[in-house]
């Protein structure tokens, strides 16, 4: 098998494998298109796609790698969630990975819910806060997609256009 279509393998395969992990909680999506984005660049020598690209697609990677890691707790805080609860609702995401896609969902939540009520006392406080860090959730995972294929067509214009 020629270098070249190797390396055009393992682009594809770890592009697929991105977006499949971009649902997938065990799998750090945007990082893995990214790296197979770079592998797919390496198997033409950077001829096409050139240092330039590739620093416009490790930009947009980290952002939306940060995006996906803020999201809960700045979701948490638009819905009046203190700062115990933005804390929780970080906590809660990173606590979250370690339980599968029920834990990323609902991480997020609990953590704000319990941090917001360990200063207020208040339910319905408590629920605001969680329900926030569950929209931030969505929309930080949202805004990731988003960019994982805006850097999928950054490359394909740079590679083919």
């Amino acid at each position: 098998m020629d270098g070249t279509l190797l390396l055009w393998f393992l682009s594809v395969i770890l592009v697929l494998t991105g977006i499949a992990g971009l649902l997938l909680p065990a799998l750090p999506g945007i990082v893995l298109v990214f790296a197979g984005l770079v592998v797919g660049a390496w198997a033409e020598d950077f001829a096409y796609v050139g240092q330039g690209t590739l620093v416009v697609l490790l930009i947009l990677c980290l952002l939306g790698y940060g995006i996906d890691f803020l999201a809960g707790s700045l979701g948490a805080g638009k819905y009046g969630a203190g700062k115990y609860s933005v804390i929780g609702a970080a906590i809660g995401a990173i606590g979250g990975l370690f339980f599968g896609l029920p834990g990323i969902v609902l991480g997020p939540f609990i953590g704000a819910f319990f941090g917001e009520l360990y200063v207020r006392r208040d339910f319905q406080a408590a629920g605001r806060a969680g329900f926030g860090a569950w929209v931030g959730l969505i929309a930080g995972m949202a805004a990731k997609i988003a960019i994982t294929f805006i850097m999928i067509g950054v490359f394909v214009f740079a590679r083919f256009l």
